[in-house]
Parts: structure tokens; C-alpha cells; sequence
């Protein structure tokens, strides 16, 4: 089967009631009165808005997917950004406003965060990648000094099992795709549940057996902001931005994202950013073996993501190609790939 289009969506998605005027009184609710002027940041799962007010400055507005997350695990988030900052780690958080830093309006949930410009690292400047490894470091620190309560975990059921279990249940993949991919998804959700299941002494280290801790959670290179650097005014280098996807997990998936290239490159990226992470806290080696189960997983729950939120116009108006007997071929090109680089040696460093 494909995937529907915008108009077989039988009803209006929330966020089709998200009108600019709905965005500039949710901010004056909360005592901040916009000039007009938003643009749109790049965010699906949320919408992400820059606004300039009417004295100059310039905040950030994130109105949350409706449904997504409860407020207490949106609070765990905001907890989270405060721990961080009060560390001194750059990670940009939501502001204080009127004794809160989540509000309600018309329906929507949302918080402000100020301003930060910033482009994407160079992550092919091992300086860079040591810079960011001390601060991820860092982060994992404050993340390590208690859990989340209510926010979720990464493992083997959330973001695989439960992610082709609804695939198929909803029956997103076309036939001529479905019995290929689900072929090789299960076979890879095998070779990493064998990782963890294994009553041999001598089996794997696996995704169960490392310490799980607080995560940024999604730290590809998007989610760092850099800004040029001055030494004298003590100033410049990466800050963290969208903490909108933390949750428990080992301290690797943090870092794997970082890496591109061949395996030469991602070995030499690798190196650097444990430089910078090993000068402010340990990191267990026995990790490194969980990038690519952690690559795999992602590659799954991706397709679920979006399945799961093709009722959002905008999904459509930005994936079209998601959903084709191709993209399917696509994705079991790339389970295979990942079912053979899960079987070779890990990275080193």
C-alpha cells in the first residue's frame, strides 16, 4: 500500500489551529509581547518558532506535539535544562516566566527559550570534536546524578520491537515490500535481543548491560550550536540545544551520531571526541560495540516515526518520498548493511 495524502486526512491535525496570531497571545499570556515577526524553526515533532518582541530581543517559542509527552515528563526535560545550566554547561533551556517554565494556551502547551545563533560544528576539526566530548562529558555527569522518573528508556523494546509491531499492526509497508523488510528487521532485533538474552558467560556486551543514565538523547550535529570563539572575552564553541528527546540510555548514543565517514574517519572522530570526554569523566569502553545495535534501532523507530505522524500535513509536504514500495527496498537495503557492520568489530579508540 502507499501512504494517504493530505487530503484522504479525514480530519484537521492540532496544529492546523497554531495560527500566528494563536502563537504571539500564547506569548503575551506569559508577559512577552511580540512584534509580529515569527519565523519558523526547523522542528517537526514540535513547532519551533523565533520571535522577535517589541523591545528588540528575541525569544524561542516550542509549542509541544499534542499528546507526546505528559507535563511531568516535559517537567523532567525543563529539570534537566536547569540541572545543566546551573553546571555551567551550555545547554539552552526554557526561561522562568510567571513562576513556571510550561504554560497552556488554546489547547497547546508550550515554553520560550531565549535566543542563540549558532551554525553546526566542524566535526572534521578534531579540536571541535574534543571541545564537544568535554562538554558531553559534562552533561552526562549532571545526567548521572539521578534518573528520570517518567520519561522513557532506550532499549531493545521501545525503540525496535515496538516500533515493527506497530508498523505491522497498522499496516504501513507495502505488500510487495512488507515480507522483505520484515525479514530483515527481525533478524536484526534478534541479533541484538541475542546480545542481552544469551545465558552463555561468555556472550556480548549488550544494550542491557550498560549503565543507563540521563541523555541529551538526539545529539547529531544539528542539536550543536557553534559560535566563533573569543579567548578573551571567554566566549564561543558549541552549546547544546532540543532537549526534547532525552531520556535514559548508555552514554554512547551521544556520541555515535558524531560520526561519519569510513570506518577510518569515524575511528580517528571517535578518538578525539573521547580526548575531550575522558578529561572530565570515565567512559566504559565495552560501549563501543553498541553503535551500530543503536545505529539499527534508530534506523527502525525512524520509519515508525514517521509513520506514526503522517496525519500531520506537514509530514507529507516533507517526506513524499516515505511510504513508496522504494522506500521500503531502501530501508531493508539498509537492515542487511546494519546486520553485517553488527557482526564486524567494533570501533576502537
Amino acid at each position: 500500500m502507499t501512504m494517504p495524502s493530505i487530503a484522504d486526512t479525514p480530519s484537521a491535525h492540532p496544529y492546523e489551529q497554531l495560527t500566528p496570531d494563536v502563537v504571539l497571545d500564547a506569548l503575551a499570556s506569559v508577559g512577552l509581547y511580540g512584534d509580529g515577526r515569527l519565523t519558523a524553526l526547523g522542528s517537526y515533532e514540535n513547532r519551533v518558532y523565533q520571535v522577535f518582541l517589541d523591545d528588540g530581543e528575541r525569544v524561542v517559542a516550542k509549542f509541544y506535539r499534542p499528546g507526546r509527552w505528559s507535563a511531568a515528563q516535559i517537567g523532567e526535560e525543563h529539570a534537566f535544562s536547569a540541572q545543566l545550566e546551573a553546571a555551567e554547561i551550555p545547554a539552552v533551556g526554557p526561561l522562568t516566566l510567571q513562576g513556571a517554565t510550561l504554560h497552556q494556551h488554546a489547547g497547546f502547551a508550550f515554553s520560550v527559550s531565549p535566543w542563540r545563533g549558532g551554525r553546526q560544528p566542524e566535526l572534521d576539526d578534531f579540536e571541535v570534536l574534543e571541545w564537544i566530548g568535554r562538554f558531553l562529558a559534562r552533561i552526562h555527569t549532571v545526567g548521572a546524578s539521578q534518573p528520570f522518573v517518567t520519561r522513557p528508556q532506550l532499549n531493545l523494546q521501545s525503540f525496535g520491537q515496538d516500533s515493527l509491531d506497530w508498523l505491522l499492526a497498522q499496516q504501513m509497508i507495502p505488500l510487495e515490500a512488507e515480507t522483505a523488510w520484515r525479514t530483515a528487521c527481525e533478524q536484526a532485533l534478534t541479533l541484538i535481543a541475542g546480545r542481552a538474552s544469551s545465558k552463555n558467560e561468555m556472550r556480548p556486551f549488550g544494550l542491557e548491560d550498560a549503565t543507563h543514565i540521563r541523555l541529551h538523547g538526539d545529539c547529531h550535529p544539528g542539536n550543536i550550536l557553534w559560535t566563533p570563539v573569543d579567548e578573551a572575552a571567554g566566549t564561543g564553541g558549541p552549546h547544546f540545544v532540543d532537549l526534547d528527546d532525552a531520556r535514559m540510555g548508555p552514554a554512547v548514543q551521544d556520541l555515535w551520531m558524531l560520526l561519519s565517514g569510513d570506518r577510518r574517519q569515524r575511528t580517528q572522530q571517535l578518538g578525539a571526541l573521547l580526548d575531550g570526554y575522558e578529561q572530565f569523566r570515565t567512559f566504559d569502553r565495552r560501549e563501543l560495540v553498541l553503535i551500530e545495535p543503536l545505529r539499527t534501532l534508530r534506523l527502525i523507530h525512524y520509519s515508525a516515526w514517521l509513520a506514526r505522524r503522517w496525519e500531520d500535513p506537514i509530514f507529507a509536504i516533507n517526506f513524499p518520498w516515505f511510504g513508496s514500495p522504494d522506500y521500503w527496498r531502501g530501508q531493508t537495503d539498509m537492515l542487511i548493511e546494519q546486520i553485517e557492520a553488527m557482526q564486524e568489530a567494533p570501533l576502537v579508540a
